[in-house]
């Protein structure tokens, strides 16, 4: 019996190990999912952001001066998909942390956003939260960094 059990113990114990491990709240898999945020942003990749941004999701621009949901994401990308305009050239990712806790994660970094004559680097901080094994984006804030006098 008591080997009975310890075996249920150690394949119970692997399985939680195994699934935690391939869950989406680790530094690798974060780092990666919010490069392709920045690259659906780039894109305007609508399949990925419906799937990507938490029903929700919302989005604080530079001083509070705009405030988007999910689906003023989504329709500016189904805009810019259409029409073939957009003006960002660039988007590149620096300094990016992540710190996790429990099923949440906060992603922190700045953004070169080039849509010329020059870039605009953005500081950034976004929420990821796990939702039966899934991540999804809940929050945005960007601000932009004062330029160098």
């Amino acid at each position: 019996m008591k080997k009975n059990f310890l075996v249920l113990f150690l394949l119970l114990f692997w399985s939680i190990y195994g699934f935690s491990q391939s869950a989406c709240l680790n530094e690798n898999s974060l780092r990666a999912l919010d490069l392709d945020w920045e690259r659906a942003q780039l894109e305007a990749n609508v399949e990925f952001l419906e799937s990507l941004l938490a029903e929700d999701f919302i989005w604080i621009h530079n001083h509070a001066s705009l405030t988007d949901d999910k689906s003023d994401v989504i329709q500016r990308a189904t805009r810019q998909k259409e029409t073939g305009e957009n003006n960002t050239r660039s988007r590149k990712s620096q300094d990016v942390k992540v710190i996790i806790l429990a099923n949440t994660a906060v992603v922190t970094g700045t953004t070169i956003v080039d849509r010329g004559p020059s870039p605009t680097v953005y500081n950034f901080m976004r929420t990821y939260v796990e939702v039966e094994g899934k991540c999804f984006l809940l929050s945005n804030h960007t601000m932009a960094v004062p330029e160098q006098e």
